[in-house]
């Protein structure tokens, strides 16, 4: 019966170790499932935000993009639209020129214009004045007692039929071209001006 006893306490003993044992081995390996279920879920959650910054910065680098395009496509608009506007105004400026021409109030400031150049880059001497035929002729005889009455000189008057508006003033050897296709001459200066008058304007 002692021996029973001892047999039945020593299994006891035996299970309990056991039993300890288990657990032990049980906790170390819920410990290590633990950790590598955190070390697993930190790296998926890094791998979700580097797979989102990447995104992000996919979605930045095409907005960048569409911006660049967008922008590009407005300076294109605006510079076909530019290019439109001094196109119809190079094509209406003749025509308007023209119409100054036929005023009797702005023929004769053109034509002061003109005669002031003269008078601060020309020498005093005769001037011959070729103008448009149509410049009607009390309009040069009174400017040519003007002109012989302040530089003692006479102007001499030649209309040219392939004048459309305007007077040219020739003095030795020397020309300032008031003419219509004279004011026209220089087309990139005149485009820049008007390109500046577009871009001032509101």
């Amino acid at each position: 019966m002692n021996i029973e006893r001892q047999k039945r306490a020593l299994l006891d003993l035996v299970e309990a170790d056991r039993a300890r044992q288990c657990a032990q081995i049980l906790g170390d390996e819920k410990a290590r499932v633990a950790a590598l279920l955190a070390q697993a879920h930190a790296e998926a959650r890094s791998r979700m935000r580097q797979a989102f910054d990447e995104q992000r910065q996919r979605r930045r680098e095409q907005i960048a993009a569409a911006q660049a395009r967008l922008a590009t496509q407005r300076r294109l608009h605006e510079q076909q639209r530019t290019a439109a506007l001094l196109r119809l105004a190079w094509q209406q400026l003749p025509r308007e020129l023209l119409a100054l021409w036929q005023q009797p109030v702005s023929r004769a400031a053109w034509v002061a214009h003109v005669l002031a150049s003269a008078r601060a880059r020309m020498p005093a001497g005769p001037w011959h004045v070729v103008h448009a035929p149509d410049w009607p002729a009390a309009e040069p005889q009174r400017l040519a007692q003007a002109m012989t009455t302040g530089s003692g000189a006479a102007p001499m008057f030649e209309a040219d039929a392939a004048i459309a508006a305007g007077v040219k003033v020739v003095a030795a050897g020397n020309a300032i071209d008031g003419t219509l296709a004279g004011l026209l001459a220089d087309r990139p200066a005149i485009e820049a001006r008007l390109l500046r008058q577009l871009e001032s304007e509101p």
